[in-house]
């Protein structure tokens, strides 16, 4: 029901600040196929080998997989050598920038099933883009000129948006609502009450907690009602499409024009990113005519 109540938009950005892609060109030498005669599948009797897949693997997806692997292969040597260590703390930090992107933690939730990710590939995906900043960070020069430039251009989107942070309980009937509101007056609580009344299957196990969310993200009926409210004050029934509302404002956020000194270091993350691509390439290309690479994988 969360999902219908939102105005929502499609997300065609990956979750994650910035997710390397490692495709360089190597040159292979020789060719060793580590596979037998296994069947792995018929067609009317007709077999197709191990061999027949491995084949098709490797010429369709073989060198840009070896590529990333032997990538990795670098890229922790690399990181043993200066003894750069990512811990939990930082993982979680990246993790809740990410976040901050997203309505709630269920519309992240949602987002990564949405993309086919789970937690723990995020975390990798989050981990080694802190690796490779810290690998590459110190040679990137980022000016006063650049971060001033960059907020200037940007300025409305640094800027806080009111919000309010809002737990609800959905009923069919208003007869049910005035109940559940005759409850929450006489002392009851309103997240367990959520959890045993709600019809919103995607917030009453958190309580009703709808997160933080900004105008223009709810039905009318529903934002009006939420942002008339003070914190702490509980809704009388709010009828919508979906059904009956009860709304407690839990927190708000007021507008607020935001300042250069404010996102400084935000805004110099993000140009550090931006040049991180470009920067990598060149470095792994370095680092690759430093190791010896034995790449075995030819394509036919």
């Amino acid at each position: 029901m969360l999902g219908k109540l939102r105005n929502r938009k499609v997300y065609k950005y990956i979750m994650i600040t910035s997710i390397m892609v490692l495709v360089i060109s190597m040159v292979g030498c020789k060719n060793e196929k580590l596979v037998d005669e296994e069947i792995v599948a018929k067609v009317d009797g007709e077999a197709i080998t191990k061999n027949e897949l491995y084949d098709l693997m490797v010429e369709q997806y073989g060198t840009q997989a070896l590529d990333s692997l032997i990538g990795e292969k670098i890229v922790n040597a690399e990181l043993e050598k200066q003894k750069i260590e990512v811990s939990e703390e930082d993982i979680e930090t990246e993790l809740n920038k990410i976040k901050q992107y997203y309505e709630s933690d269920q519309a992240f939730t949602e987002a990564m099933a949405y993309y086919g990710y789970t937690l723990d590939d995020i975390k990798k995906d989050v981990t080694m883009n802190i690796q490779i900043k810290r690998l590459l960070g110190p040679n990137i020069t980022i000016g006063e000129e650049d971060i001033s430039s960059y907020f200037e251009q940007n300025k409305t989107s640094f800027d806080q948006k009111e919000e309010v942070r809002a737990r609800h309980i959905l009923v069919k009937t208003e007869d049910q609502a005035k109940e559940i509101k005759e409850k929450i007056s006489a002392g009851e609580d309103f997240a367990q009450l959520a959890k045993e009344h709600s019809t919103d299957e995607m917030t009453k196990e958190s309580g009703g907690d709808l997160g933080f969310f900004g105008k223009g993200k709810m039905v009318k009926e529903f934002e009006e009602e939420a942002f008339g409210l003070g914190i702490g004050e509980i809704s009388n029934p709010v009828k919508t499409d979906y059904g009956y509302h009860i709304i407690k404002v839990e927190e708000k956020k007021e507008a607020k024009e935001a300042t250069l000194e404010e996102h400084k270091d935000e805004i110099k993350d993000i140009l550090v990113e931006a040049k991180l691509p470009e920067v990598y390439q060149n470095w792994y290309q370095e680092k690759y005519d430093e190791y010896k690479i034995e790449n075995y994988l030819i394509e036919e």
